[in-house]
């Protein structure tokens, strides 16, 4: 690594969603053991980068939107919010800058930093593998580097001629920490002879408040001679509307919001009905057997599946090349499957070995037991950072 500016690091983070939020706060913290505390942040993120010391310029809800239908509406203040973003980039001048994945803002962000002559980092290299590859293109006038999270992807970008760093994926970095499981349970007052089972709507407002109702009917029929207790992660902005919801279920529900409560709420699960996303990766290392459900709305779908190139959408799967966890996507995502899925989880002893079995190699090939992610990904953006003080 080459020698320190004279100067301590002035670093831009921008984060697009609620996912890019966390691994902000973690690469902040890991920033600052390799940097030192001198290292100074500003940008846009959510709570967790909040709470890491980041004042972001605008609330992460104003760009966290995803679908079609979605984007139109909110248009106008996206594109607000790129200029306003460009604009405090140039001012702050910073060393560097890291995007950190949701491409469709954060790269328009990136590509005018760069034209002013700003050094960029993306954090999260984008599924360009999983559909229209073509847009690899304009990633070079984009970003002077990417840290991808799966061993796959530095091949697939070198084409690119973008220099692509290979830094693994958060989900490892909780692996090795003890989870108490039973601490749980009793903390939140989960009956002895009750099953858990982990509900992950998401994070985006839209999706929860899309996922919940499907949810709802399916855990009515899952609960049919069942004792369940579903443990419902998620973030401080989503608590209220599901607690509302859960006040209608058939099951009683916990409600955890606290970040360092999710390990052990995981943990406490005997499967998980999830939706597609950064999730379904923490589950596969944690060994959580699971159904991915997803539903966008219709023209979204209709969009997606004529662009998407991959075979599945949850990335167990699409590490280990086959359908080792249920996928109930958009027309299959009813509440009689998702029931019918979770329940062969629930009963069948078999089908639980298989797929935890499975789980396990996803994390042999993730990783687990090495280096935390945020720590290598601090290191290169500490040395590119360097590199151009």
């Amino acid at each position: 690594m080459t020698g320190g500016p004279a100067h301590p690091l002035k670093i831009f983070v921008v984060a697009g969603e609620p996912s890019g939020d966390v691994l902000g706060a973690k690469l902040m913290a890991a920033l600052r053991d390799i940097a030192g505390e001198g290292v100074t942040f500003s940008g846009v993120g959510g709570e967790r980068m909040t709470a890491a010391g980041l004042r972001s310029l605008f609330p992460l809800e104003d760009i966290a939107v995803m679908g079609f239908l979605q984007v139109v509406p909110k248009l106008p203040r996206i594109l607000s919010r790129i200029r306003e973003t460009v604009s405090a980039i140039a001012a702050n001048r910073p060393d560097v800058v890291v995007t950190i994945d949701a491409p469709s803002f954060t790269l328009r962000v990136a590509e005018q930093a760069r034209q002013a002559g700003v050094t960029v980092v993306h954090y999260v290299a984008p599924q360009y593998w999983a559909w229209r590859p073509g847009r690899m293109r304009k990633l070079s006038r984009r970003v002077d580097h990417l840290m991808a999270l799966f061993p796959f992807e530095p091949a697939f970008f070198a084409a690119s001629g973008v220099p692509t760093h290979y830094v693994g994926h958060p989900a490892i970095e909780g692996a090795s920490s003890a989870r108490d499981p039973a601490s749980f349970r009793t903390r939140h007052r989960i009956a002895p002879d009750a099953t858990v089972l982990a509900v992950l709507p998401g994070s985006r407002g839209h999706l929860v408040e899309r996922m919940l109702p499907i949810y709802a009917d399916a855990l009515a029929l899952l609960s049919q001679g069942r004792t369940l207790h579903a443990v419902v992660p998620t973030v401080v902005a989503r608590r209220d509307r599901i607690v509302a919801a859960a006040a209608g279920w058939p099951i009683p529900a916990t409600i955890v919001d606290v970040p360092e409560e999710k390990g052990d709420a995981i943990a406490a699960a005997a499967a998980a009905l999830t939706v597609s996303g950064t999730i379904t990766t923490e589950l596969a290392v944690a060994g959580v057997p699971m159904v991915v459900a997803y539903r966008g709305d219709e023209i979204s779908a209709r969009v997606a599946r004529r662009l998407i190139k991959v075979r599945y959408a949850a990335m167990p799967n699409l590490i280990l090349d086959r359908a080792a966890v249920p996928e109930l996507l958009q027309w299959d995502c009813t509440p009689e499957k998702l029931a019918t899925e979770l329940a062969r989880l629930l009963d069948d002893p078999s089908a639980r070995a298989a797929q935890r079995e499975a789980l396990a190699e996803v994390g042999r090939r993730l990783g687990v037991g090495g280096e935390k992610p945020s720590v290598r990904a601090a290191r290169v953006v500490v040395e590119i950072a360097r590199k151009r003080g």
